[in-house]
């Protein structure tokens, strides 16, 4: 049997397959080895497979980098992940009782799965401190928000992420105002508002400085753990710095998993990727 096949959740004894413990409507259990189970996954648009029988595991708190080129299903694959298309085929469950492919976008977010774009959306017209404020968890509208006071508790937590991703400085700068890099880290501390345990992160050097780039990739590193962070990037060098699994898609399936170091020499992952990379 593949290591594969170990954790599929057909070979796992009942009591621990996902969606079988039982346990509080909404709760997250990761009484398995896994926080993230995509199974079988197909995705099909007009004929075209955007994912094709994808299989993919993500731990608690791991960090794990996903890379392949143009049209290999990594935006589709979050999609699935976060609600926003639904599988043709194949299993997706958060921790080992939500089935996120019966569950709404909002349910997902809120269940604790955030994913932050590549192009950053923040409120321009409002300070960083504020933005935080709006993307708190819970619902209301933005009046509603800015109008509500603050709690002490609430605002030391703002404050906290503010210092976490490095923009604690620029708390009462317009968001407009911060550089492109900044804007980023912000959308990161907006996404961290909403206490996910899995952080989706779609490319998040794109047009930044080399030393926002260091920035970045030692915010990702320092999120692991308490969180578990999928990054998807196109950056080898980026990838390099920060990767400790390395999942490479192409054609909508899983083609190489594992270490940095096996990966980049795979001979197959060279020939569709990073012989074309460079």
């Amino acid at each position: 049997m593949s290591l594969r096949d170990t954790f599929r959740r057909d070979q796992v004894f009942a009591p621990l397959r996902p969606g079988t413990r039982p346990v509080r409507p909404g709760q997250l259990d990761t009484g398995g080895k896994h926080i993230l189970y995509m199974e079988d996954i197909t995705v099909s648009f007009d004929g075209f497979k955007a994912l094709n029988d994808l299989t993919l595991y993500i731990k608690p708190g791991e960090l794990r980098c996903i890379i392949g080129p143009n049209g290999a299903g990594k935006s589709t694959l979050m999609d699935v992940i976060t609600g926003k298309t639904r599988p043709d085929t194949g299993s997706c469950f958060f921790g080992q009782t939500m089935d996120l492919t019966r569950m709404t976008e909002t349910e997902i977010a809120t269940a604790g799965i955030g994913r932050k774009f590549q192009k950053p959306t923040v409120f321009p017209e409002h300070t960083a401190l504020e933005n935080l404020e709006l993307a708190m968890a819970g619902p209301k509208g933005t009046w509603q928000a800015l109008l509500q006071p603050v709690t002490g508790q609430q605002y030391d937590w703002m404050a906290q992420t503010l210092e976490t991703v490095g923009l604690l400085a620029q708390k009462d700068q317009l968001a407009g105002a911060l550089s492109h890099g900044q804007k980023q880290w912000l959308e990161i501390a907006m996404v961290l508002m909403q206490k996910p345990r899995l952080l989706l992160v779609d490319e998040p050097i794109a047009g930044m400085t080399r030393q926002e780039v260091e920035r970045t990739a030692e915010l990702l590193q320092s999120l692991a753990g308490e969180h578990s962070v999928m990054v998807v990037e196109h950056d080898m060098e980026f990838i390099r710095s920060i990767a400790n699994t390395v999942t490479v898609l192409h054609q909508g399936s899983v083609l190489a998993e594992g270490k940095m170091q096996d990966v980049q020499n795979d001979p197959k992952v060279i020939e569709v990727y990073l012989g074309e990379t460079g």
